[in-house]
Parts: structure tokens; C-alpha cells; sequence
């Protein structure tokens, strides 16, 4: 009997045990989607951006209704991206009732990363159409809604703070070098603090004087995420810096062949910073690095860069700008000592793993 009484009063907890393994076993059990497919949020906001895009663009590839990473497939896709290219270049883009304009302003307001990334990826397009136009006085509020998106997205980011590095003060002796004079005792630290990019500070409408600083911290976003951004971008943004250049010729300035320009009585160019960096980047970045893949579109990329800079750096000369002639012709060397370096048949190809052959004994 009392065994009995402990198989009863025991039977209550083996069928609550019973119960939560079996809801455990169920929760485990694969369902009939694939298991690297997430039905999330994110993945739903990717297909109704699609979905919302279909209703714009004269046509859409289908397989992007389908993929499993739509926002990805949205990115890469060259189809796409020459369609909207297309329609943010078209004359009458960038008014208050473009629905292209406000598709971006959406997509990139979804917080969603690889969705902002989709509208990072046409900044040069959309900043270069901007500008272009902006002396002309014309209604762009469609174009200035994004970048002001864009720009309150990025001050919200640094909570408005300015971007700095410390860079050492040359005054003070170190292990490289020592100091002829003793610094003065100012209170000065062996360190300066340099600013990339200084304090935001939140905007509503674009001014003109406004525009440049707008524009140039949008580009330091594009920037942020250049190692993902497709190249397809990257060759419109050198292709749109010839134009900011205001139309130089790529070619060493001399006194017998003076470049051709158009002068612009208003300032319409961004910030030289991020356009530097960004202009780095596309000569000695990661695509660079792959040319001996024989990729067309690096090789592409590698000589439009080369040529923006060629136009900046004339257009500086122009200008007598000092810092811009030597941050534009220090890119112009390195990217010549690059390619040359890299050419086989170059006099000044150097194969630093092939071991010389002398009769010199070195000690």
C-alpha cells in the first residue's frame, strides 16, 4: 500500500517532466523552411522595400522576390542599379513628389543596416546630381530629404561629437628621432589632437552654406562602409569627382596645354576630406590588392580613380590651393608608383621575392 501511495504521489511530477520534454523535443523540430533562412523582421522590411521599389522601375528581376537575402541581392544587382542610376540622373529627378527620392528616404529610415547600405551604394549618383544642379537654383527637396536623412543619421550616431586622432608632437624627443631644443614649457603635451571631422550639429533644411558640410558627412558614412559598397559605386563616385573638378583634363597642367574648365561662381563641391579618403581607397584599397585576378572592373576602377585625381590635383594647381595640391598629387604618385610596381615590363618593376644574383658579398 504504501508503495502504491508513492507511484500516485509521484505521478503528477513525471507527467509535468514528461510534458516539457515533449514541448522541447517540439520546439527543436526543424520546420519545413530552410534552416539558414530567418523569417524576421528585417527579412520582411527587405521585401516590402522590393515590393514598394517593383511599383518605380520599369522592371525588376524576379529572383529577388525569391532570394534568400533579398536586401544582398537588392545591393548586387547591376540591373537594378542602372535602372535607378538612370531615373536619379534624369533632369526632373530630385523635386518634393520624386517617389524614387522618397524610396530611398524610407529605405534608409527602416534602421535596417543592409537596407541603408542599398542606399548608400547610390550617394554618388544622388550627391553628384545634387550638386550639379544646385547653382541653378532649382527645387531639389526630394534629393535633400535623403542627404539630410543620411546626415541626422550620422550626427545622431556620433551624438554630434566631432571625429579626432592624436597624432604626436615632433617637439618632444621619442625613440626615432631627439630634439635640438627643449620644448617650451607651455603646458603643451607630447600629443595633439587632429580633427577629421569636426562637431555636427542637427540641420533641417539645406542652406547653401549648409551643403558642402551635408553632403561631406554623408560621404564619410559612404565611406564607413566603402569595403561593402559594390564597385559599380565607386567608379560613379571617380567619374562625378571629374565633374566637381570642374571639368580639368586628367593631364599634367603645363603652359602649352592648359586644361579646359568652367568655373562656378558658387562653392558647389563637398568636403575634400571623405572625397580623399574615399579616392585612397578606390587606388590603394582591397581592389587593388585583387588585380591579379584579371577583374576588368578593378583594373576599371583603378584608372577612373586615377584620372579624378589627375583632375583634382589640376584643378588645385588652378586654384594655388596648397593642402589640395598635396593631398591630390601624393595620391597621384602613389597610384603611378602602384601601377608601375605592378607592371612586369615597367624599368621600375621591383620582385622582391626573387633573390638577386652577385658576386657581392654584403656584411
Amino acid at each position: 500500500m504504501e508503495e502504491d501511495e508513492e507511484i500516485i504521489n509521484s505521478s503528477p511530477e513525471k507527467a509535468t517532466a514528461a510534458a516539457a520534454a515533449a514541448a522541447a523535443a517540439t520546439a527543436t523540430t526543424p520546420s519545413n523552411h530552410k534552416p539558414h533562412i530567418t523569417w524576421s523582421d528585417s527579412y520582411s522590411k527587405a521585401h516590402l522595400a522590393i515590393e514598394a521599389l517593383s511599383a518605380i522601375l520599369p522592371s525588376l528581376p524576379p529572383h529577388l522576390s525569391s532570394s534568400e537575402t533579398p536586401a544582398t541581392s537588392l545591393l548586387h544587382d547591376s540591373d537594378v542599379a542602372a535602372q535607378i542610376s538612370l531615373l536619379l540622373r534624369r533632369p526632373d529627378s530630385g523635386g518634393a513628389n520624386d517617389n524614387l527620392c522618397a524610396w530611398l528616404y524610407d529605405t534608409f529610415h527602416s534602421s535596417e543596416p543592409d537596407l541603408q547600405l542599398v542606399v548608400l551604394r547610390f550617394l554618388p549618383v544622388l550627391a553628384g546630381a545634387y550638386l550639379t544642379r544646385a547653382a541653378l537654383n532649382k527645387p531639389l527637396a526630394g534629393f535633400e530629404s535623403v542627404l539630410l536623412a543620411i546626415y541626422g543619421h550620422e550626427t545622431a550616431a556620433r551624438n554630434g561629437q566631432a571625429v579626432t586622432v592624436s597624432i604626436p608632437d615632433l617637439a618632444h624627443s621619442s625613440i626615432y628621432h631627439e630634439t635640438k631644443q627643449t620644448a617650451a614649457k607651455n603646458g603643451s603635451t607630447e600629443l595633439h589632437l587632429a580633427v577629421i571631422s569636426p562637431t555636427l550639429e542637427p540641420h533641417g533644411t539645406v542652406r547653401s552654406t549648409r551643403r558642402p558640410r551635408i553632403v561631406g558627412v554623408a560621404l564619410e558614412l559612404y565611406y564607413t562602409k566603402i569595403s561593402r559598397i559594390p564597385i559599380g559605386s565607386k567608379i560613379e563616385f571617380c567619374e562625378f569627382c571629374k565633374i566637381w573638378s570642374g571639368q580639368f583634363s586628367d593631364q599634367t597642367l603645363n603652359e602649352n596645354n592648359p586644361p579646359q574648365h568652367s568655373d562656378n561662381p558658387e562653392k558647389t563641391t563637398p568636403s575634400s576630406s571623405p572625397v580623399l579618403r574615399i579616392l585612397g581607397h578606390c587606388l590603394m584599397g582591397e581592389e587593388k590588392k585583387k588585380k591579379n585576378n584579371n577583374n576588368n572592373n578593378d583594373d576599371e576602377l583603378f584608372q577612373t580613380a586615377i584620372s579624378a585625381c589627375r583632375c583634382l590635383n589640376a584643378r588645385a594647381l588652378h586654384d594655388i590651393n596648397p593642402k589640395a595640391i598635396l593631398a591630390t598629387g601624393s595620391l597621384v604618385k602613389l597610384a603611378e608608383m602602384a601601377a608601375a610596381a605592378a607592371d612586369r615590363t615597367s624599368p621600375d618593376y621591383v620582385d622582391h621575392t626573387e633573390i638577386a644574383m652577385t658576386n657581392i658579398i654584403s656584411i
